[in-house]
């Protein structure tokens, strides 16, 4: 079975004593992550490539005093635990003094793990490959071909030190995104999910919503940039706020450098920025979030409500910043929940008298940090909305906009679900947003690209 081919706890603990043990540093930290990643990729309705890859790799930092350094390895035994020891102790005698060192951790208490599923662990290529051929089979039956990628990850992560932590934890993860077109090219729809349980996520569904999204996308029009009331999917709403809620470091907003700096110094927790009805919260104890018990230090994540009916309530600090200004560390788990409404996307659409509906965004790059301001293409399906119903595809715009201005301009709120996250396929962490109805979103010009 899949699931015993990452290292075990007992595993994880054994190599931890071992390489402590050579250590002659005046402190050491040692990080290991196991990990098993599984992916199929098809192309022109049939499965492309097929690969499952095991990869543990071993990294040891060592320090003596201020002076700290780290050396990788992913051989096990003896001798090569012993050498890669000797590598991170010489490197650290070289090194110049790092002021923001603070030491090891010693013993944490973490919150329980529920992230990893044995469906997902144990997911097989053949499993795959049927969940594919759901997708495969619908886009033939229309004349349409269909490209996507299924990946999904099993794995353990550990964190030991010489001041006694012992910190293990493992996380499964699947995604699939899948891009349907039409035989002339003029027409293009995607559909993509995440889930942690793999039986929670249904390729056919996705498969079918990407094909009724590319047979109404066929032969796009024309339309006039400008500011649009936009009918957001939910996947489109995560592009975004992602892109604010990677800006939540502590550090930047009080040395003046993000958009959470206040004018005159500090930063703008307790201010509201956003509109009322947006929170935004990590909780490694909600089992729709799934985070990481602990981060990369063995600092351990807890519950956080980063933004509370519009106000920012937190940032990010780490162990230095938070040290630094006299509070104590977040961390920050690998997902997070936005409040939604009741609202659904046919109410959004058919309260609609003229906008756009979007299914996602691609190539996006920043503009202006300051301002959390990007650019970007929509992509996909994107349809024109007249008179409350979905007239006709439209092509596709690039676009200029912070995610600050459309969490200002919200006028309608769904239900959250969650999305695959990320711009690319791969696997992402649980992020879970609603979709919006959003007022003056500007697009700067058409792109005739499908």
């Amino acid at each position: 079975m899949a699931e015993s081919r990452f290292l075990s706890e007992a595993e994880a603990r054994r190599i931890s004593e071992r390489v402590l043990s050579f250590s002659r540093a005046d402190q050491c930290r040692l990080n290991l992550n196991s990990a098993v990643d599984g992916n199929t990729r098809f192309a022109q309705n049939q499965m492309s490539t097929s690969g499952d890859i095991l990869n543990t790799t071993l990294t040891v930092s060592s320090a003596f005093g201020q002076k700290v350094a780290s050396s990788t390895t992913n051989r096990f035994d003896d001798e090569s635990l012993e050498q890669v020891v000797r590598t991170s102790e010489e490197l650290a005698r070289l090194a110049p003094d790092d002021p923001e060192y603070l030491g090891e951790l010693g013993p944490q208490e973490y919150p329980e793990s529920r992230s990893f599923y044995e469906s997902t662990s144990n997911l097989e290529p053949e499993e795959r490959a049927r969940a594919i051929t759901e997708v495969t089979e619908q886009a033939v039956a229309e004349e349409l071909i269909s490209t996507g990628f299924l990946a999904h990850r099993s794995g353990a992560s550990c964190v030991a030190t010489s001041a006694g932590l012992f910190a293990y934890s493992t996380d499964s993860r699947v995604n699939f995104t899948t891009t349907v077109r039409t035989e002339d090219g003029t027409g293009s729809g995607w559909a993509g999910s995440a889930t942690n349980d793999w039986p929670e996520l249904s390729a056919g569904e996705l498969g079918a919503i990407a094909v009724q999204k590319a047979i109404q996308s066929r032969e796009p029009r024309d339309v006039e940039p400008g500011r649009w009331t936009v009918v957001m999917e939910p996947t489109a709403v995560g592009n975004m706020v992602n892109l604010m809620v990677n800006q939540f470091g502590a550090r930047a907003a009080d040395e003046g450098r993000s958009f959470f700096s206040a004018p005159g110094g500090g930063n703008k927790i307790g201010q509201q920025f956003v509109d009322e009805r947006v929170t935004i919260y990590s909780d490694p104890l909600d089992p729709r979030i799934h985070s990481t018990p602990f981060n990369g230090e063995g600092l351990p994540n807890r519950r956080h409500v980063w933004v509370e009916d519009g106000v920012l309530r937190e940032l990010n600090y780490d162990r230095y910043w938070a040290d630094r200004q006299g509070r104590e560390p977040t961390g920050f788990p690998s997902g997070w929940y936005m409040s939604g409404g009741s609202d659904t996307l046919e109410e959004m659409i058919a309260s609609t008298e003229r906008g756009l509906l979007l299914t996602r965004f691609w190539y996006i790059r920043g503009v202006d940090p300051r301002t959390i301001l990007f650019t970007g293409l929509t992509r996909d399906g994107t349809f024109l909305i007249e008179n409350g119903r979905i007239t006709h595809p439209v092509k596709n715009l690039r676009w200029n906009e912070t995610p600050i201005f459309m969490l200002n301009n919200i006028e309608m709120m769904g239900a959250p679900v969650r999305i695959s996250s990320g711009e690319s396929a791969g696997v992402t962490p649980a992020v879970w947003v609603p979709p919006l109805k959003v007022r003056d979103f500007a697009f700067t010009s058409i792109s005739d690209a499908i």
